[in-house]
Formats: C-alpha cells, sequence, structure tokens
C-alpha cells in the first residue's frame, strides 16, 4: 500500500493510499469542521456544504478536505485566515436558514457544535422561506427550517441503508429532501430505519419521542449512554442507549461487525417496551377462587383479575413445590421446560442445566424448534455443524448470491443492506420466494415458484449443475461423500420434467443452475420459509448438495448461511437449550459425554433424548408430562394449532412462567414470575454470525422483578442443587468450560474485544468468519451429502378449503408480539392484525379491501382486516403471527418434519369469506 507524506499546519504527517486530508487530520488530531460528511462505514464524501475547507500552498482555490487526497510534499494548513474566514461564511449563510438556537429542533446538533467551534452564532442575512413542517410519520419529525441540503440523508436511505425513498427535489435555496414522489414522511414507503436521523447534523430529520409536543423542539436530553446489543433479530446490531431518569429515551446504533452502526425500526424505535405500564413487577399466584385455566376468550385483563400478588418466598415455594409433586411421583418423564431465545447464553445454559441436573430430564426445548430445527438438523447430518459457515457480510466478496425462503428487507433488515449493497455493486442474485418481495428489484433473477415446492425446483437445479458437468470433481473427490448416491437420484428431475411442478420454467431453472455453479464465489441464503415444512430438512438438504457439489463452500464470498430469527437462537442453541444434546451439540445419548456433565453437575442424567416443542404438547395431553416451566416463552402463541396447545397449557396439574409481560401463555400459570427485559441484565449474546457480544444493563428492573439467572439459581437452590455462582461472568466461564467453540474467547476477551466471531484459534487471534476451507467437523472429516425425494405438504387445498395460508414475520412486529406490540411506535405503524391477499384474489372473491373478514382452516378461524398485496401470490393468504387479537396459529399445521421435528407453518389449507358469510354457512 502507497504512502505519501505532506506538511499538515507545520508539521509532517502520512497518509495511507486513499485517504483523505479530512481523514489525517482527524487521526492527528486536527479538527476540521464537517456537516455533509459523515465519518462512517457506506458513506461516501461529497464536499457540497464547504464547511470543511482547508488551504493548500499554491493553490488558488480551497478545498474541501473530505474529498481531497493529499500529494507527497503537500502543504495543507487548516485554521489559515482564508480558510477560516471562509468556514466563518459557510456557518453565518446557513445560520440565516435556521431557527434560533433557543427554538430550533436540536440545539445540541453538529450544525451548533461546529458553529461554536467557528464562532459563528447569528446571522446577518435574511432568511429564506419557511418549509412546512411534517409530523405524519408516527416515529420521526421533519422539520425543513433546520435542512441546509446537505443530502447526507439521501445518502443515508439510497446508499447505506438502499431503500431508495429520500430524494433532493428544487433548485438552489430551495433544494429540500422528498420522500419518494414529494409524499408526507408518513405516507411514504419509509421504512422507519432511521438512517436518515442518524445522519442529519442539524435536527431537520429527529426522533419524535425527543421533541416537545408541537415536534419543533428538542426537549429531552440523555443524562448517559449505555453500550449494549439490540434484544430482536438475530444480526445482533449493536447499539448506544441513551437513558435519562431510569428510562431509554432513544437507541444509536455502534459500529459493530454486524451493523457498521445501522439499525432497522425495531432497534432504533422499539425501546419503550421496557417501560411498559404492563411490565410484571411482582410475583402472582393463582388464586384459589380463580376459573379453570384456559378459557381462551378470556381478555387480559380478566385473566390479571385471577391472580394475587404474593413475595418472593410464597412464589418460589408454590412454583417449586409444584414441580417436585409431580417430580416426586412421576421422575423425570412427568416434567418439562421451555427456554428462551430472547434471553442471554448464560440464561440458556442454566436453564437447560437446571431442567436436566434438577428433574433428571431431557424435556428442555426453545423456539428453535420452531424456526431453525430443520436446518440445524440438516447441517448437522450435512457438515457436522449446525451454525452458519460464513456471515451475511461476506455477500460482499460474492459473485453470486440465493436467497431463498427469506424475507431479509422485512426479517434481518440490517443484513439486508449488505445483500442489497452487494447486489448494487454488481453481485449476482438469485431471490427464491412463493410470494414476492421488495428484494427481487434488485435481483438478477426472481423466482416465485408454487408453495411447497422447494425440493422440486432445487433438485432440477442439481440436475443441471451434474448432467452439463458444472460440478467441481476435484472438490468432491477431497471433501464429500454422497455425490453417486445424489447423481442416480436426480436424473429425473431434468428442469423440463419440474417446470410444471414448480412453476418455474425450465430455462431459467438452466440459468440460474449454471450462474450459481460457474460463479467464482457464491453463498446461499435461507429462512423459515425454507425451514417450516414437513420436508423442511430435505430442503436444507438440497442447500447443502448444491454447495457441496460445486465446492462453494470454505472460501471468503461462499457458504451456507440459515438467516437465525431471534436475537439469541444460535446462542440458545450452542447452550444446550435443546432435547436431545447437551452445550455444543453433543448427545445425551453419548455416555462418554453424558459423564463428562454427571461428573460437573453431581447428578445421574437422562440417556434418552428428550421431546420438542410440539411433542411435548402432544405429551400432556396423552397423560404424560404434568408441569412445565416456561421461561421467556410464549406458546399459547407461536405452537401450531394453538386450541390443542392451549389446551396442553391448561391440563397441567403444575405450570411456572418466568417472563416480563403477562403473556397468553402466562394466562395459565399457577405462579408467574417477574423477570429482567433485555435492557436491565448483563449477558452474553451469538448472533446468526456466530459473533458472541455482551449486553448491558441499561436500566433498572421495575418494582420486584429479579434478574433470571438469578431467579434460576434461587429455584435451583431449592430443589437442593447448591448452585453458587457470584454473577454472570462465573456462569459464563463454566459455559464456556463445557464448550469447545467458546475455546479462547474468555469474559475478560469480551470485555476488552466487544465482539468476537467463534471459533477462536488463540486468545490472541481473530475468531474465524469462513468455516470449513480444509475439511468438515465430521467423524472423517468429509461432508456428506444426502439425496431428496419429492414430500408433498401434509395438507393440499382442496373444495372445501382452496387456497394456501402461509404465515411468518413483519418487520415492525417480531416472534409474538410481546415485547413490540407493547412498543409505541411500533404498534402505531401496524396496529391491527391483517389478513394480505392478491388484489385480483380480493376482487374474484367480491370482498373488499379494509373490511373484516374470516380466515378459516380444519383447525379453527380469525378475524382480521383484509389488505390487497400484490406480492402474495393468487391462491395464497399471508397472516402475521405477532397479533394476539387474531392468532394466525390457531389455523398452522402441526404436522412435524420428522427429522427437524419443525411444525407446518409455511403451508396448510386455508378458506376466506366475510364474517357473517361463514357464520351464516355454519
Amino acid at each position: 500500500m502507497s504512502q505519501v507524506t505532506f506538511s499538515l499546519d507545520g508539521r509532517m504527517v502520512t497518509a495511507e493510499d486513499g485517504e483523505t486530508i479530512w481523514q489525517v487530520a482527524k487521526r492527528e488530531g486536527v479538527a476540521i469542521p464537517h456537516l455533509c460528511h459523515k465519518d462512517a462505514p457506506g458513506y461516501r464524501s461529497d464536499g457540497n456544504c464547504r464547511a470543511c475547507m482547508v488551504d493548500i500552498e499554491g493553490e488558488r482555490v480551497l478545498a474541501a478536505s473530505c474529498i481531497r487526497t493529499p500529494a507527497e510534499g503537500m502543504v495543507v494548513k487548516t485554521a489559515s485566515e482564508r480558510a477560516s474566514k471562509a468556514r466563518e461564511m459557510v456557518f453565518e449563510l446557513l445560520a440565516a436558514d435556521q431557527p434560533s438556537r433557543d427554538h430550533h429542533p436540536d440545539p445540541e446538533s453538529d450544525f451548533w457544535k461546529w458553529s461554536d467551534h467557528v464562532g459563528v452564532s447569528t446571522s446577518r442575512f435574511a432568511p429564506c422561506a419557511k418549509p412546512a413542517q411534517d409530523i405524519s410519520h408516527p416515529a420521526i419529525a421533519v422539520n425543513l427550517d433546520a435542512c441546509i441540503a446537505c443530502n447526507l440523508c439521501e445518502r443515508a436511505c439510497r446508499e447505506v441503508q438502499v431503500n431508495d425513498v429520500i430524494g433532493m427535489a428544487d433548485r438552489g435555496s430551495h433544494t429540500v429532501p422528498v420522500f419518494d414522489l414529494a409524499d408526507p414522511m408518513g405516507l411514504s414507503t419509509c421504512v422507519a430505519c432511521g438512517e436518515c436521523v442518524s445522519a442529519c447534523p442539524t435536527g431537520a430529520l429527529m426522533e419524535k419521542s425527543l421533541l416537545d409536543a408541537s415536534a419543533s423542539k428538542r426537549e429531552i436530553f440523555a443524562e448517559e449512554t449505555v453500550d449494549s446489543v439490540c434484544p430482536f433479530c438475530g444480526v445482533g446490531c449493536l447499539t448506544s442507549v441513551s437513558v435519562k431518569d431510569g428510562k431509554i429515551v432513544s437507541v444509536e446504533g455502534r459500529d459493530g461487525p454486524a451493523n457498521e452502526n445501522r439499525l432497522c425500526v425495531k432497534g432504533r424505535f422499539g425501546f419503550d417496551y421496557v417501560s411498559s405500564p404492563e411490565r410484571l413487577t411482582k410475583p402472582l399466584i393463582r388464586r384459589d377462587d380463580a376459573p379453570k385455566r384456559g378459557d381462551i376468550a378470556m381478555t387480559l385483563e380478566n385473566h390479571l383479575d385471577y391472580f394475587r400478588e404474593a413475595t418472593w418466598d410464597e412464589a418460589l415455594e408454590r412454583a417449586v413445590g409444584g414441580l417436585k409433586a409431580v417430580y416426586d411421583a412421576k421422575g423425570g418423564r412427568g416434567i418439562a421446560g421451555f427456554g428462551s431465545a430472547k434471553g442471554s447464553n448464560e440464561e440458556a445454559y442454566l436453564f437447560q442445566k437446571l431442567i436436566r441436573q434438577g428433574f433428571q430430564t431431557n424435556n428442555v426445548d426453545h423456539c428453535t424448534r420452531l424456526c431453525h430445527a430443520s436446518s440445524v438438523a440438516a447441517l448437522m447430518e450435512g457438515i457436522g455443524s449446525g451454525a452458519v459457515t460464513a456471515p451475511f457480510n461476506a455477500a460482499g466478496d460474492a459473485d453470486c448470491m440465493i436467497v431463498i425462503g427469506a424475507r431479509p428487507e422485512q426479517n434481518h433488515p440490517v443484513a439486508a443492506t449488505y445483500i442489497k449493497q452487494a447486489a448494487k455493486n454488481g453481485t449476482k442474485l438469485i431471490v427464491m420466494d412463493p410470494r414476492g418481495q421488495g428484494l427481487m428489484r434488485f435481483a438478477d433473477y426472481g423466482l416465485k415458484f408454487k408453495p411447497g415446492t422447494d425440493v422440486a425446483m432445487l433438485n432440477a437445479i442439481l440436475n443441471v449443475i451434474i448432467t452439463e458437468g458444472l460440478y467441481d470433481s476435484q472438490y468432491i473427490a477431497a471433501h464429500v461423500d454422497g455425490f453417486e448416491a445424489l447423481k442416480e437420484k436426480i436424473v429425473d428431475f431434468t428442469p423440463e420434467a419440474m417446470e410444471p411442478v414448480c412453476g418455474i420454467d425450465a430455462q431459467t431453472l438452466r440459468e440460474v443452475a449454471r450462474l450459481y455453479a460457474t460463479s467464482a464465489k457464491s453463498i446461499i441464503f435461507w429462512g423459515m420459509g425454507v425451514s417450516q415444512h414437513v420436508h423442511g430438512t430435505d430442503n436444507v438438504r438440497c442447500l447443502i448438495a448444491m454447495a457441496l457439489t460445486t465446492g462453494q463452500i470454505g472460501r471468503p464470498g461462499t457458504g451456507l448461511h440459515p438467516l437465525r430469527g431471534q436475537n439469541n437462537v444460535q446462542g440458545a442453541s450452542d447452550a444446550g437449550l435443546i432435547p436431545m444434546v447437551f452445550p455444543d451439540y453433543r448427545s445425551v445419548e453419548n455416555p462418554d459425554i453424558r459423564t463428562e456433565f454427571e461428573d460437573a453437575w453431581g447428578r445421574t442424567l437422562d440417556p434418552v433424548r428428550g421431546l420438542t416443542v410440539v411433542e411435548i404438547m402432544d405429551d400432556i395431553l396423552d397423560g404424560g408430562i404434568e408441569a412445565m416451566f416456561v421461561q421467556g416463552e410464549n406458546p399459547a402463541m407461536s405452537d401450531p394449532d394453538q386450541a390443542h396447545a392451549r389446551k396442553a397449557l391448561a391440563s397441567l396439574k403444575h405450570l411456572v412462567v418466568q417472563d416480563i409481560f403477562l403473556t397468553e401463555t402466562a394466562w395459565h400459570a399457577d405462579v408467574i414470575l417477574p423477570a429482567s427485559a433485555h435492557a436491565e441484565k448483563l449477558g452474553t449474546f451469538t448472533n446468526t454470525n456466530r459473533q458472541v457480544q455482551i449486553g448491558r444493563p441499561c436500566v433498572p428492573m421495575p418494582g420486584e422483578a429479579r434478574a433470571d439467572w438469578q431467579i434460576l439459581i434461587d429455584i435451583a437452590n431449592r430443589l437442593g442443587l447448591n448452585w453458587t455462582y457470584d454473577g454472570v461472568p462465573a456462569i459464563y466461564e463454566e459455559m464456556r468450560s463445557h464448550m469447545n467453540s467458546l475455546s479462547n474467547i474468555s469474559w475478560e476477551r469480551l470485555e476488552r474485544d466487544g465482539t468476537v466471531t467463534y471459533p477462536a484459534d488463540a486468545p490472541d487471534k481473530p475468531g474465524n468468519e469462513i468455516l470449513f476451507g480444509q475439511s468438515f467437523p465430521t467423524a472423517d472429516g468429509r461432508g456428506r451429502i444426502v439425496p431428496t425425494d419429492l414430500v408433498p405438504p401434509d395438507e393440499l387445498p382442496d373444495d372445501d378449503f382452496p387456497l394456501v395460508l402461509t404465515t411468518g414475520r413483519m418487520l415492525e412486529h417480531w416472534h409474538t408480539g410481546a415485547m413490540t406490540r407493547r412498543a409505541e411506535v411500533l404498534n402505531a405503524i401496524e396496529p391491527e392484525p391483517v389478513v394480505s391477499m392478491n388484489p385480483r384474489d380480493i376482487e374474484r372473491s367480491g370482498l373488499d379491501i379494509g373490511q373484516q373478514v374470516r380466515v378459516e382452516t380444519r383447525r379453527g378461524a380469525i378475524t382480521l382486516t383484509l389488505r390487497a398485496d400484490r406480492d402474495v401470490s393468487t391462491g395464497m393468504l399471508f397472516i402475521p403471527f405477532c397479533f394476539s387479537e387474531a392468532p394466525a396459529n390457531f389455523l398452522t399445521n402441526p404436522q412435524l418434519d420428522p427429522f427437524g421435528k419443525i411444525p407446518e407453518f409455511k403451508f396448510c389449507a386455508a378458506r376466506i369469506g366475510t364474517v357473517g358469510q361463514q357464520q351464516a354457512a355454519e
């Protein structure tokens, strides 16, 4: 890398290749004002505000330091009289159009800080006309009287987040940002990521929550900021949380490896659920005169009436007493536990240890069973690891990307920015989804295949790879078993034969296969649209086969990446919150492994794998399991066929729920223990990239709520387990002692480095982002291809139920909505349950957009609002599962994938009609 040496304010400094004068000055501790330049990843310099002008010896005009690179021997003066006077004039001209500081949207904005720096507080120039205020958006106020037309917001929207909502309109001094075609912000396609707010140097775009009632002047200023990590999806964005009077007032993104300062609407504006008045603040015990549990028609308010407050001693005694009574009568087979992917690694480790050590059963599971269990099953089988082989940031190194069964713009918005940026920079993008999606506008190929026909489509692609000789024979010989069996299996899966099955024309299938196989570096991303089927494991087996046959794994820009849904589903799985494995995915049926944990925990452990989430519900109704401990999970909303699931919960002899809200699951509890929200706890969280990060407490817990790890210790010790942890670091270190994946990643290292990717080869070496370049962690070090056949969805449409129902998440709400439905901004944007349907189907059905409709399957019916959505294919309905008023999972099919034991959330037969029509039919 070439370097140049030049003079900066009288001393010789060195610039690296490509560095600007501004960057060198910052590194050398020289402050140069800047407004249109944002010193953050993803932002290019523009040089339009002229606030950073410097004097270069021998040049007639001043130069913008943010875009000018130095030359050898150049003499630069940042504070010459000419440069200083020019800056003063720039700030005075800009100040003329600003509201006075006493009536400014943000008197602490970068503009005023730099104005103070250059000594400008007022202006002698007349202001231009004041643009109208726009407060139509629930989260963001637009006060363009403070705008300086620096276009940072446009670059933030178009180039960093790649949402393409903001543009600059008009000319000269009248230039202003506009949203879409000059719509009010609240009516535009803005996704409220808030990147424009973060970028704006004046406060022209600001969080409404920090402003006064008129949304024109800032009135809330933080007292402190705490570095933490986002509590929502698996991306694992690092955050800076601003706090005042013990409450979170705003959240900014930090420069973490997964987000580089970016956030989405949930991460930036979804924080106030923590201070919701609905938080549980005292232990609750079900009243003796309460009606029978499980009346699913009762409202939340009704359920609150059926509990009484209790002391912690009484609540813990009742909780543990009920569990022990069942254990004494039936042993471990009578007990089950659901842990949480929303909690920390340490909480997940303690929870599974409590169930296994305290009750001698492996009946312990969590939400991975409902999202990526089939992915983990296929990955463990095929390559010996259930985690991603490369981070989503590897999109920037790829030549070709496949995104299948995932909607990252909605479910992993920050990860989506890397995919969109890569596509804009020339990486070929293939999007496969039965529904259309916004990502398809960046795609070279958008394949809207028939629902439930993933295997047909993927086997056709494998057929082309093999019949046209596009596979990597050397890689297969060195690293892969099962190729010959695959070669034999896919003979009949020609693109022409599969075209009528999957709905994608044969030529497109051939082109996609060639593009993926022949690109130097190809990577596959997938989501729950792949995994949540009775053939979900087969779907993932096909993706693994594509990577292994072409050698598209183990190198930068290649690999397999299942985008994990919840913030710590990767870490909770790693920590052993799964019924068939101890921490690090080591089998409970292996006597040598089991002996290790028996020696460490001082208790004989169950040698038989436990039951999974849906199997547990079935077993309850079969008279097996009689008591459950649920920590932070909400199966009464997340399980399929919820009438069945809630009946099971209501049938228990004893149910203990540890949570932050009175969830639908807690309605059925005998004892409810008030726990800590994410922003109130210390712990580690592992994101979808295998990056281990520390979340820190930002605000105090409300009332008598306690930290989850402390509650678990209290319960363990009442069971006689004698746990003596003195804090979260001690729990982490014990967990780490059983997990080779965390070798060389001590608590001290996490405190020092902030983020470490596992596995790490040494305490002083960075973690390995790209895995399996040499071999796989299987018995023989080789990958294994498992051929697949066509398996139809369990339940197909017919005359009675002619439509396909699929479920999933929406951008603003997360998982079962327990947190996001209690976040004011998020609920304002998406306040009511909806069913989305193709406009043509709506017209054919004689329905009207916006009316109340009834959606029914063989398991039940719900009423919600009809929404038109062209992305939904004809013959299909889509319902998000986050609305308790109309729980989508009352309708879904509980049939399981035989390998991953995951329910078929993504496909069942349904029908739709007006409320009156279907009631009359009944």
